[in-house]
């Protein structure tokens, strides 16, 4: 077992707690409504002798989407540094995967495009983090629209990899809760893109509260990642970076150089 374990792990947990802590600091700044409030008026006039605490008079620009919790300062620079941390230890991690799929002599075109789409996902959560919506509308929603998809897509094609290189009944146990995780991110994220385009309140709602779950379901898949990174090394990035032939195989659930079944799966090789 390697440090490099820690890397998936600390990209949930601190992305996570900066997301809710974001989120905790937009309500108590009374710049969105709170998640359990599904009461929206057409229009709020100030009072004035409401001081602290939640909003109690909120309108659909009051709904705790992911991106308007980001929106205004303090809050809007913990957000970005959670987009730029958080799409840098994304890539390193979708790198030393492809490169520990290449120490197991498992090149695919699948394996390539997992970090593409992993990669690419982390682009768009550098433009997502860095224009807010309220002050670049139109950059924050392409932001969006690249990293949500590219992200849903590399958590499914990464359990076709998962699924076909079990070799193990922890293998395949890992493989399913990740089908699981891929589901619950597909689900929500339709359900999301669904309910944003209405105009509705309880349909915006709903639909941050989609985004909420989708966010933090990826981000769990990723956390996942700590079973296979036992097994990662320095060797590992630089097979990500110069693969070379010949290399030895490492089994995926642990540290140790074997000539495992997991080596080389013609179930592997031949997707």
């Amino acid at each position: 077992m390697t440090a490099w374990i820690l890397l998936p792990v600390s990209l949930s947990a601190f992305s996570i707690t900066g997301l809710w802590t974001v989120y905790a600091m937009a309500v108590m700044n009374r710049h969105v409504c709170p998640v359990e409030n599904w009461s929206y008026n057409e229009s709020c006039s100030p009072d004035p002798a409401e001081q602290g605490g939640p909003k109690t008079c909120c309108t659909l620009d009051d709904v705790p989407l992911i991106s308007k919790c980001g929106t205004y300062p303090p809050e809007s620079c913990l957000f970005s540094l959670i987009g730029n941390v958080g799409a840098f230890m994304v890539a390193l991690i979708c790198l030393l995967l492809y490169g520990q799929f290449l120490e197991q002599s498992r090149h695919s075109w699948i394996n390539t495009t997992t970090l593409i789409t992993g990669c690419t996902n982390a682009a768009g959560l550098v433009v997502v983090g860095n224009f807010q919506v309220d002050h670049a509308k139109s950059l924050h929603y392409i932001g969006a629209g690249v990293a949500f998809p590219a992200g849903l897509l590399f958590v499914c094609l990464h359990c076709v990899l998962s699924y076909h290189g079990a070799t193990a009944p922890q293998d395949l146990a890992m493989a399913y809760l990740r089908i699981v995780l891929a589901a619950i991110a597909f689900v929500t994220l339709i359900l999301s893109g669904v309910f944003f385009i209405h105009e509705n309140s309880q349909l915006q709602h709903g639909a941050a509260l989609c985004e909420w779950v989708f966010v933090i379901d990826i981000l769990v898949f990723y956390g996942t990642f700590c079973y296979e990174f036992g097994a990662v090394s320095s060797e590992t990035l630089v097979a990500a970076l110069q693969p070379a032939p010949g290399r030895a195989c490492k089994s995926s659930g642990n540290s140790s150089t074997s000539t495992h079944l997991n080596c080389a799966p013609e179930s592997v090789a031949m997707i």
